[in-house]
């Protein structure tokens, strides 16, 4: 197959659906090679039953010679010109579009066929004209040949549309870049602005601080000055200290030589030596008191030095401060000057304000003499217009009485013409005042016609309305009533139908489940009664061991009691019997619905907990058995129910505190 004919031909702009009409079937068929593949390719159709297709065969020859096809009038020209088809598909395409031309539209094509009529015409709709037929209409869905160029079109848009899509991302983009640019500058314009007023802030504060520390330096340091000059007068006086100390050290070494080489007795030398140790000790006080006053007097010196370089920096802020004052000194002057001017605008004010009561006290006075006069208008205006409306009242209530009787006078001609079928004039005529009045339906034959008196045929139309009234209202559409009553009464009644035969249809569905329970149960109680006695007796050898029906006559709603009588004993109601027995006969039933409806598996929970040794024996035989069928899972504490298991599953504590599952295969004899 060399693939779609829409694909592998080319159209030329605007001819696409006229191309795609002249193809015909040939316009969504596919290429082959030869007519072998062809037949293949409808074989293969056949035998997959998958439709029909168009075939175009690549190496078919034209049913004509070029040359022979008749020439065209000017302006039209050949479907075939307008197609560029690859050179192995040219023979089919030419075939299949031989003699047919594009015509502008429907008349342009009908002249031409008539003209040739070995030619076939196609319009830009699609329309097909030949001599014999014609065909066409609104195509129900496009062809190949125009899905194709579509397809084509449409790429071509997505790829401009593409191409545009990324020049406006790029710009987009740039725009980004550009907007994050312009917000990062406005943001660090912003800091800066805030940085700025945080600065004054600090620098407003950090004056006002230094302005007080200025003011405690200047105490502070006369403090100091006053501390420096008395440091100063200790140091001298602690000076002449050190030097008669020294004097006096000097004296007490040389008297102390004098006396060592007089060498004096041990209690005077003892004296002696006391006494330079006091004369050595204040000398070493004196001369610490001495350097505590020099470092004292050097540190209160770089003080004061700080302090009168804190307070030259005082002063100058002072100086400005008084800067400040002589220029807020001058400013207000300029205030003073305005507020003169204030002052003098505002005596102008006072006599304008005093010219302005004048007038508006002559207003106010001319005013109260027009509300005066306003007044008595006004009142007059409403004795006038309650008047009017008296006047209006009475003739509105004149045309509402005479509207009134104008319509009650229609509604009767109105209801006399449908109710009695008589005009106005007969009715007068005949039943009018003068008339007399016919006698009463029950009044005898010789009674003659009375007068006509108003107040006796008021009462004889009251009797006769309250007559009419116990009759009651007609209903005109009983009979649709009725009609629609009995209808539903019918339905009412098949479904009434339906009803009773789905209730006997349930009831037989139910008779049938309560047979079939019934046949289940009594096989499943036969089967457990029988295993029931063989496993008692067998657990409790001696005793006896049976299931007894309460109502054996209703299978549906029996109850089963167990009764059980181990051996030596003559009870049989299980409430009489011990722990142990009452837990092997309800062990001893459940083996026995266990053997008479085996299940793949079992779970139970400590069955065997109240049992003794012996007992216990029999049981494990009971699980021995039931291990050939099913498996068991027993949670127990017993030895020997663990001995004879397979398998051990349990749970333990380590050291931690985290519990842990733990597992052991048994090995059991061959």
């Amino acid at each position: 197959m060399l693939g779609s004919l829409a694909a592998l031909v080319q159209v030329d702009p605007g001819h696409e659906t006229a191309v795609a009409a002249a193809f015909g079937v040939a316009a969504g068929a596919v290429a082959v090679r030869d007519e072998a593949s062809a037949a293949a390719a409808l074989e293969l159709l056949k035998s997959e039953d998958a439709g029909r297709a168009g075939i175009v065969v690549a190496r078919a020859v034209p049913s004509a010679d070029r040359a022979s096809w008749p020439s065209l009038p000017g302006g039209v020209r050949y479907a075939a010109d307008a197609v560029n088809a690859p050179e192995h598909l040219s023979d089919a395409v030419a075939a299949l579009l031989d003699r047919v031309a594009l015509a502008d539209d429907a008349p342009a094509a009908r002249e031409l066929v008539a003209a040739l009529p070995q030619v076939r015409a196609v319009t830009p709709d699609g329309d097909v004209f030949a001599t014999a037929m014609v065909h066409g209409g609104t195509a129900a869905a496009p062809s190949l040949l125009e899905v194709q160029a579509a397809v084509d079109e449409a790429a071509e848009r997505l790829e401009a549309a593409t191409e545009a899509a990324k020049r406006v991302a790029v710009e987009l983009d740039e725009k980004k870049r550009e907007r994050a640019e312009i917000a990062e500058a406005a943001d660090e314009v912003t800091a800066r602005r805030r940085q700025g007023d945080r600065r004054r802030n600090e620098s407003a504060q950090r004056l006002g601080k230094l302005g007080g520390q200025a003011r405690s330096a200047e105490a502070e340091s006369e403090r100091y000055a006053a501390a420096a000059a008395k440091a100063a007068a200790s140091r001298g006086e602690d000076a002449q200290k050190l030097e008669r100390l020294e004097e006096e050290l000097a004296e007490a070494e040389e008297i102390a030589a004098a006396v060592e080489e007089e060498a004096p007795d041990a209690d005077h030398r003892d004296e002696l030596s006391a006494l330079a140790s006091r004369a050595r000790a204040t000398e070493m006080e004196r001369r610490l008191a001495v350097r505590t006053a020099e470092e004292r007097a050097r540190s209160i010196a770089g003080r004061a030095d700080a302090l009168l370089a804190q307070a030259a920096e005082e002063r100058r802020a002072v100086e400005r401060e008084a800067e400040r004052r002589r220029s807020r000194a001058a400013q207000a002057t300029v205030a003073q000057a305005v507020l003169e001017s204030a002052r003098l605008a505002l005596e102008r004010i006072a006599v304008s304000l005093a010219a302005a009561e004048t007038e508006r006290v002559a207003a106010e006075a001319e005013r109260e003499a027009r509300d005066g006069e306003l007044k008595t208008v006004r009142a007059r205006v409403r004795e006038l217009s309650v008047e009017l409306e008296k006047l209006t009242s009475s003739a509105h209530s004149g045309e509402v009485a005479r509207a009134e009787r104008r319509m009650r006078l229609e509604q009767l001609e109105t209801k006399a013409l449908e109710e009695l079928g008589v005009d106005v004039p007969t009715l007068v005529a005949e039943y009018g005042p003068r008339v007399p009045v016919p006698p009463a339906a029950d009044a005898d034959e010789t009674a003659v016609p009375l007068p006509y008196v108003r107040e006796v045929q008021a009462k004889r139309l009251k009797v006769a309305e309250r007559q009419l009234n116990q009759l009651g209202k007609i209903n005109p559409l009983a009979l649709e009533e009725f009609a629609a009553l009995e209808e539903r009464h019918a339905f009412l009644n098949a479904q009434l139908e339906d009803l009773k035969k789905t209730r006997r249809d349930l009831m037989d569905i139910v008779a049938e489940v309560d047979a079939r329970v019934q046949e289940v149960f009594s096989s499943a109680y036969l089967d457990v009664e029988r295993e029931f006695a063989a496993i008692f007796g067998r657990l409790f050898p001696g005793g006896e061991g049976r299931l007894v029906l309460t109502t054996p006559e209703d299978m549906l709603t029996t109850g089963i009691e167990v009764e059980a009588r181990p051996p030596g004993k003559k009870v049989k109601r299980l409430s009489l019997l011990s722990g142990g027995e009452r837990s092997l006969t309800a062990v001893a039933f459940l083996a026995a619905i266990f053997k008479a409806r085996p299940s793949p598996f079992y779970v139970m929970d400590e069955v065997e907990a109240a049992l003794d040794d012996t007992n216990l024996q029999r049981l494990l035989v009971i699980f021995e058995e039931l291990r050939e069928s099913s498996q068991l899972i027993v949670i127990t504490h017993q030895k020997r129910t663990m001995e004879a298991a397979d398998a051990l599953y349990g749970v333990t504590m380590q050291g931690d505190g985290i519990s842990q599952v733990i597992s052991q295969k048994l090995d059991r004899p061959a």
